[in-house]
């Protein structure tokens, strides 16, 4: 009997503390700045990390925002604009935003501008909304996403560590997407 008891003791005090992250040795200090395609940590500090389970929960309950964070090459000409240079097409989760290069580690000015007016727009301004970013499997740039998202004071923010490779292996439906265009107002 008292083995059950320290089990459900266990099993009740570790589900208490899912959603906590403390930073680890193989996580980087600040946001990771390099190699971003390479094996992720379990958790992300300051944030949620959701498995595919724990996502169609949340997308079922609370209508989160989904953004999708995959990069690819921005060209700018003066005097011509911007353009995403897409060169295969791109598969996100269905009801899914793509704003492509947010969760590089250093983001210049223009970007960062571009970025958070994206995310006033899908908020409304609220910074309460649940977000939730995904990339790929072993991508460091939805994990950078998660952390620069608190640090502008959004207060709901999930990380799908599991992305796009983890919706499809779980027989789920991914749809053809286009980026949100880069232009600032």
């Amino acid at each position: 009997m008292k083995f059950w008891c320290l089990l459900l003791l266990c099993l009740s005090m570790a589900s208490c503390q899912a959603d906590e992250c403390i930073r680890t040795a193989d996580m980087p200090v600040g946001l990771k700045l390099d190699h971003y395609r390479s094996p992720t940590p379990s958790c992300v500090p300051n944030g949620i990390t959701l498995n595919t389970a724990k996502l169609q929960k949340l997308l079922a309950s609370e209508k989160p925002i989904l953004i999708d964070v995959w990069a690819v090459y921005l060209r700018v000409d003066e005097g011509f604009g911007s353009e995403w240079l897409v060169s295969e097409p791109h598969e996100s989760l269905p009801n899914s935003v793509w704003l492509p290069n947010v969760g590089y580690g250093t983001l210049e000015p223009p970007f960062n501008q571009w970025f958070k007016a994206q995310l006033e727009k899908l908020t409304n301004k609220d910074l309460a909304k649940p977000l939730v970013f995904y990339c790929v499997a072993d991508c460091w740039m939805s994990w950078n996403a998660v952390q620069r998202v608190r640090d502008y004071g959004y207060t709901r923010v999930y990380w799908y560590k599991e992305g796009v490779d983890g919706w499809k292996e779980a027989g789920l439906t991914l749809v053809k997407t286009e980026p949100v265009p880069f232009k600032l107002d």
